[in-house]
C-alpha cells in the first residue's frame, strides 16, 4: 500500500474509537513512536538513530502538520475538510510561507556520481549536520512534492462520522478512508431513514 509522508504527518490527529480526537503528537513521546515509524519514508534525508526530540522540536512539528492541514483543507474544497480542525485552520497565506520557510532550512547540494561501471547520475547531498532541521526540513519538502503532484486531485477528507482522517481516493466512487469508516456511514444512513421513517409514520395510538 502507498504511503504518503505528508499525509502520514496530517493522519497524526484521529479518531480516538470512543467519539473523540486524538493527537499522536501531544508529547514528546508520541512524536519519537511516530518518528521512529516513518523510518522507511525517511531513510537517506534523516539519521533517525541521531535524532532526539525535544518539546522544541515537538512544537514545530505540530505547527507544520497545522500548515499542511490548511493546505489540505484548501485542496478537497470545496468539498468540507476535515472537521478536526474545520474552525481554526491556519490561514493559507500563513501556512503556504511557514511550509516553504520550513522546506528551506536544509541546504541539499547536486553532486556528481559517475561509477566506472555506469553511466553518471546526479544525487543531491545535504550540508546540514543538524538532523533536527533535516526532519523538519524533509516533512515539509514531503508536502510540498504532494500538494504539488498528481495524489493532491484524489485528497479527500473521510464523510464518515465522528472520521477526521484525510485519505487519498484509490478508486472512482470511494467516500471514506477505509471500510470499517464505510460500514458506520451506511449504518449512520440507515438509522436515519429508519428515524425519518417512524417520525412520518402514523402516530401510535
Amino acid at each position: 500500500m502507498e504511503r504518503w509522508l505528508a499525509l502520514e504527518l496530517a493522519s497524526t490527529i484521529r479518531h480516538d474509537g470512543d467519539g473523540g480526537v486524538a493527537d499522536d503528537l501531544a508529547s514528546v513521546e508520541g512524536v519519537t513512536r511516530w518518528v521512529e515509524a516513518q523510518v522507511e519514508s525517511l531513510s537517506g534525508q534523516v539519521r533517525i538513530r541521531e535524532l532526539s526530540v525535544d518539546e522544541a522540536l515537538r512544537s514545530e512539528i505540530v505547527a507544520l502538520r497545522q500548515a499542511v492541514r490548511a493546505l489540505f483543507a484548501r485542496a478537497v474544497s470545496p468539498a468540507p475538510p476535515s472537521p478536526a480542525d474545520a474552525r481554526r485552520l491556519m490561514p493559507v497565506e500563513e501556512a503556504l510561507a511557514y511550509l516553504n520557510s520550513v522546506a528551506a532550512r536544509e541546504s541539499v547540494v547536486p553532486q556528481l556520481d559517475w561509477p566506472s561501471d555506469g553511466a553518471p547520475a546526479v544525487r543531491l547531498v545535504s550540508a546540514e549536520g543538524d538532523p533536527a532541521v533535516r526532519l523538519l526540513a524533509a516533512l515539509a519538502r514531503a508536502a510540498v512534492d504532494f500538494l504539488s503532484g498528481p495524489h493532491r486531485d484524489r485528497l479527500r477528507a473521510c464523510s464518515a462520522p465522528r472520521c477526521v482522517r484525510y485519505f487519498v481516493k484509490s478508486h472512482g466512487r470511494q467516500e471514506w478512508c477505509k471500510p470499517s469508516c464505510g460500514n458506520r456511514a451506511r449504518a449512520a444512513r440507515h438509522y436515519q431513514r429508519q428515524r425519518q421513517a417512524t417520525d412520518g409514520g402514523p402516530a401510535a395510538s
